[in-house]
């Protein structure tokens, strides 16, 4: 009790606040949307390295922001679901939380904004969906797919700042891109919905799972997951002109195997756990498969960048190893 209150006390100040923001960012889950900005940059024909970092650093940073303001609207669900959390044991305000996650969006967005203004309009855009995300997730029409545009607006700010809005083609293999990471990113947060089932229905949220029951929500599931694969798969072949440049995609094709690996075992563990806390053995290849699929597209327009891809996948899977609670994501 005393150590709450020292926390509560100190506030912004102390080393244990700062402790449980990030741990309310869930660095592990970053990865997502940095390969996601990533993605984006990909697009960019000729992107100097300053650019690269910055938007790339951005694109990571704004999931954490994203999450811990969302956090601040579900401490109702997350008090039975994810009980470890700061803000559900009220060792931390949500004041604080708030605003620290607005000013590292605002922070984001002017990243953003710098490289190319209308951006700072997409921005304003998804930080409002984000704040309005709960409770679009109390539909279970509405969920996945409500997080999910959020997403793929992020994977367009990248592009548009990347190319600082000069030479921007909105061309077929895009449109792939942007479909595969709306259905791949419907897949993982549908799939995420089976870890907090039991939560969502005593505080009111109908989810796939809670309103439909695991087994129908997994089909939704298989839909999702298939869909993602087919429209990846038609954004790297839409790179193929002759033998040659197949060769070019032979790392995108090195993704995709594993991808279709994680697809195949998200769908098939879905069907394999009776309780919301063994569903993180499901939730962890859906997140996986993601960073995989849209690493397949990136390295397909960006052959050079597989080895720096590598490194960031297995960065990603070290701390999603040292998250502080196994069986939530």
């Amino acid at each position: 009790m005393q150590h709450l209150q020292s926390i509560q006390k100190h506030k912004m100040l102390s080393i244990e606040f700062w402790r449980a923001y990030l741990i309310t960012m869930r660095p592990y889950l970053m990865f997502v949307s940095g390969i996601t900005g990533i993605a984006g940059l990909s697009f960019v024909s000729c992107v100097d390295l300053t650019t690269l970092l910055l938007i790339s650093s951005v694109s990571f940073l704004s999931y954490g922001f994203g999450q811990a303001l969302t956090d601040c609207f579900q401490i109702d669900t997350d008090s039975i679901s994810s009980p470890y959390r700061p803000l559900t044991q009220g060792i931390v305000g949500r004041k604080e939380f708030m605003i620290i996650s607005l000013t590292g969006l605002t922070y984001c967005v002017s990243v953003f904004g710098f490289f190319y203004n209308p951006t700072i309009i997409l921005g304003v855009i998804a930080g409002a969906g984000l704040a309005t995300y709960t409770y679009f997730k109390r539909k279970w029409w509405a969920g996945p797919f409500y997080n999910s545009w959020i997403v793929v607006l992020l994977f367009l700010m990248a592009y548009l700042a990347g190319s600082k809005g000069i030479s921007v083609v909105f061309s077929s293999k895009l449109i792939y891109t942007m479909t595969a990471v709306f259905f791949a990113y419907s897949n993982f947060v549908l799939v995420g919905y089976f870890k907090d089932a039991e939560a969502d229905k005593a505080t009111g949220y109908n989810t796939l799972p809670v309103v439909f029951g695991r087994k129908r929500a997994s089909f939704v599931s298989d839909i999702l997951g298939i869909s993602s694969l087919v429209f990846t798969l038609l954004a790297v072949f839409d790179s193929y002109i002759d033998i040659f440049s197949l060769i070019l995609l032979l790392p995108s094709l090195f993704f995709i195997a594993l991808s279709t690996f994680k697809v195949l075992c998200t769908q098939l563990l879905l069907r394999s756990f009776q309780k919301d806390s063994e569903a993180h053995i499901a939730v962890v290849p859906s997140v996986q498969s993601y960073i995989l699929l849209i690493s397949a597209i990136a390295v397909s327009e960006k052959p050079e960048w597989t080895p720096f891809l590598l490194i960031f996948y297995f960065s990603f899977l070290f701390v999603l190893k040292i998250r502080p609670c196994k069986n939530q994501i």
